[in-house]
């Protein structure tokens, strides 16, 4: 099959690249931003038509929706682009792959939830209820989508991180390294993705729909496991309990690691204090493995370290 992956040079879109290597698909890699030495085709999904050409001249079967506006406080005050590349990008591919009656497999996030308070693993039917404009604009996004009638996986995930790219990991991994303490909110909880584990769910979520649709390439609908679904490792923490362990793993246990409460850091949004998410259906629809987050998290600074 030929397979779009917007976003190439964000986390996903890297790790993408890598279990790309081991495929018979044929991948198309595309962003905006180019990175030296990467190969990759400049593609602006805010453009409907720009999109359309790109999947019909090299018939593409599936979509990988790795691109978004991620930069959560910075949303609140920059939300007609946050919408734009959110909400409005993933429908211009929901449209363009429907026309050739392909699959999108769109990555949402676990901040569509948080503003009502529970304590139990979200589940996919939960009504959203974003607590600032990040997980609203990705909500918006989920509904376009499915709004389009377009075969689609959308998989809400959380607290990504990798190898490539800022995120939580390295720079916890430099603190503990260069402080001889730390303060990190104990009161925001749930489970932390390594990107790789994620793409490696999609590639399953792509073999699943060569091996299940009728057909790769109709107008109508018909792939039978459409829908949304969670990802992320397994295992419930706090930022506090991960910035514990990235400690450990990347052996600078001599900072000072200390709890503390949200109101401590100030922020424009209010972030969901609780958003595990309930992995049940993934793993039977698909057989997904899911594994720990520590035993990923141990994987990933392993080899940063290398």
């Amino acid at each position: 099959m030929n397979i779009l992956v917007t976003g190439a040079n964000g986390q996903l879109g890297n790790e993408m690249r890598i279990v790309a290597k081991g495929s018979n698909d044929s991948y198309i890699f595309t962003d905006v931003n180019q990175v030296e030495g990467v190969e990759t085709v400049e593609l602006d999904i805010t453009d409907l038509e720009a999109v359309r050409k790109m999947v019909a001249e090299n018939q593409i079967d599936v979509i990988v929706n790795c691109a978004a506006y991620t930069n959560v406080d910075a949303a609140e005050t920059n939300v007609d682009l946050a919408e734009k590349l959110n909400a409005v990008a993933p429908e211009n591919l929901a449209k363009s792959i429907k026309e050739v009656g392909g699959l999108l497999v769109q990555i949402s996030t676990d901040y569509v939830f948080g503003k009502e308070p529970y304590n139990t693993p979200c589940k996919e039917d939960r009504q959203g209820t974003p607590t600032g404009v990040y997980g609203m604009t990705k909500l918006h996004g989920e509904q376009r989508i499915i709004a389009t009638g377009c075969n689609h996986v959308i998989i809400r995930t959380a607290w990504l991180y990798s190898e490539f790219g800022k995120n939580f990991c390295k720079t916890m991994m430099h603190l503990t390294a260069t402080k001889p303490q730390l303060k990190v909110v104990f009161d925001q909880v749930g489970t932390p993705t390594y990107a790789l584990d994620l793409a490696k769910a999609i590639v399953v979520v792509v073999d699943d729909y060569r091996a299940n649709c009728r057909s790769a390439r109709r107008e109508e609908s018909d792939y039978k496991n459409s829908g949304v679904y969670h990802y992320s490792n397994e295992g419930v923490c706090s930022w506090y309990d991960f910035t514990k362990m990235i400690a450990e793993y990347n052996g600078t246990t001599d900072c000072d690691v200390q709890p503390c409460h949200s109101n401590e850091f100030p922020s424009p949004v209010m972030r969901p204090a609780y958003s595990v998410l309930d992995k049940t259906k993934i793993k039977e629809v698909f057989g997904v493995q899911v594994p720990y987050w520590t035993a990923s998290l141990k994987q990933c600074i392993c080899n940063l370290k290398q």
